[in-house]
């Protein structure tokens, strides 16, 4: 065997773990640490200890908390969109076009589609200056808001000729 290369043996080494417990093996080191034994280690105490390192279960109730409130916002957005309040202006139609249907009475969405309801299409083609291209480009924008007109089916559904 050659001389010097084995390192120094301890067979009085002392383990001390994080826990206070203290025992004595044999080891190349006096003294050794260790974080857990078998006197706190949970597989042998029968305890069950949840470690919360850095939060992460508040960390995961954030970013569940953050997409509830996203989620409520986006549809507060939506039912603002869609609200019959809405001006007339909002829909883009253009200066002329809003003009005559502010002209006409018809300052809300609420009031195109009462009227819409009512008489049709002729309704709306009967205001002086405001004809069929017009009414298509009010129907665009107000289904482009999430608007469903009167006669419009919904989604899935076919009509059936009775």
């Amino acid at each position: 065997m050659k001389p010097q290369i084995h390192p120094q043996w301890y067979p009085e080494a002392k383990v001390i773990c994080a826990c206070g417990n203290v025992w004595t093996v044999g080891a190349t080191a006096p003294e050794l640490h260790t974080d857990v034994c078998a006197k706190c280690h949970p597989y042998f105490t029968g305890e069950q200890r949840i470690v919360d390192t850095e939060g992460q279960v508040d960390r995961f109730m954030r970013r569940l908390q953050a997409r509830e409130d996203a989620l409520r916002e986006a549809e507060l957005r939506k039912s603002a969109r869609t609200s019959p309040e809405l001006a007339v202006t909002k829909l883009g139609l253009g200066k002329r076009m809003e003009k005559l249907l502010l002209d006409a009475g018809l300052e809300k969405v609420g009031d195109v589609l009462a009227l819409l309801s009512e008489k049709g299409d002729d309704g709306l083609t009967e205001i002086k200056g405001f004809g069929l291209k017009a009414l298509a480009d009010l129907k665009k924008g107000l289904r482009a808001q999430g608007f469903v007109l009167p006669g419009d089916e919904p989604a899935g559904e076919v009509a059936t000729a009775a």
